[in-house]
């Protein structure tokens, strides 16, 4: 066989005849610390725990029967999204964000926004709009936790349009800490169709207006009713 022949056996890939490149690669399975910290995430997230609350080591052990320093990785991980925070010789707690905290996230945010509505502008984002019209959809008596979940599901599909994986990126490794912002406002919004109204409004904006005039409209919305 000359030089420009195929070894027997090999693919046009380089690759075994009749194999993937992939044969053989598992998927990595969601560690403990994963496990833990996701379910103590759902926890704080659902609006149902106080601003203040402690997270002792030695409770959530005995709670999900996980080792110690299990308990610690989770709960690093939560304090580096900034949804607990610890203090020396202290057991983590959950953050009451002040006026000071959110003017901070939108300061960060601001920026990411503007980018964003610029990027999707003049374009109708099907999975925001799924999102607000599952919002709208919501019961009356919904949790404010799933009004929240809608409200996040919607930003995030906008972000994801945008095109950008390294934007993206930037703004989810802000989303549990925006999340946990807007848990915060449930007493801003009395009536859950003002969220509704406030979003469809948004979305109105950002699919007839040019690059300038979407970046305008996102940064318009991006203000806390406080």
């Amino acid at each position: 066989m000359g030089r420009s022949g195929h070894a027997r056996g090999q693919s046009d890939r380089g690759g075994p005849a009749g194999k993937s490149r992939l044969s053989g690669v598992k998927l990595r399975p969601v560690s403990t610390v994963e496990a833990l910290a996701d379910a103590l995430r759902t926890r704080i997230l659902s609006g149902d725990v106080a601003p203040g609350t402690q997270f002792p080591e030695q409770e959530i052990s005995a709670t999900y029967g996980v080792a110690r320093p299990t308990v610690r990785e989770a709960i690093a991980a939560l304090v580096h999204e900034g949804i607990l925070r610890r203090e020396r010789n202290k057991s983590a707690y959950v953050p009451d964000f002040t006026r000071d905290d959110l003017d901070d996230l939108l300061y960060v945010r601001r920026p990411l926004e503007d980018l964003v509505g610029a990027a999707v502008a003049g374009r109708r984002i099907e999975e925001a709009r799924r999102a607000l019209d599952t919002m709208a959809a919501l019961p009356d008596d919904a949790p404010w936790a799933g009004i929240v979940a809608q409200h996040m599901a919607l930003h995030e599909a906008l972000a994801r349009a945008a095109g950008s994986p390294r934007l993206l990126r930037l703004y989810l490794s802000l989303s549990a800490e925006t999340r946990l912002g807007v848990v915060r406002l449930r007493e801003a919004y009395p009536d859950r169709d003002e969220m509704v109204t406030e979003h469809r409004e948004l979305l109105e904006r950002l699919e007839a207006g040019t690059p300038q005039a979407a970046a305008k409209a996102a940064r318009d919305h991006l203000v806390w009713r406080i």
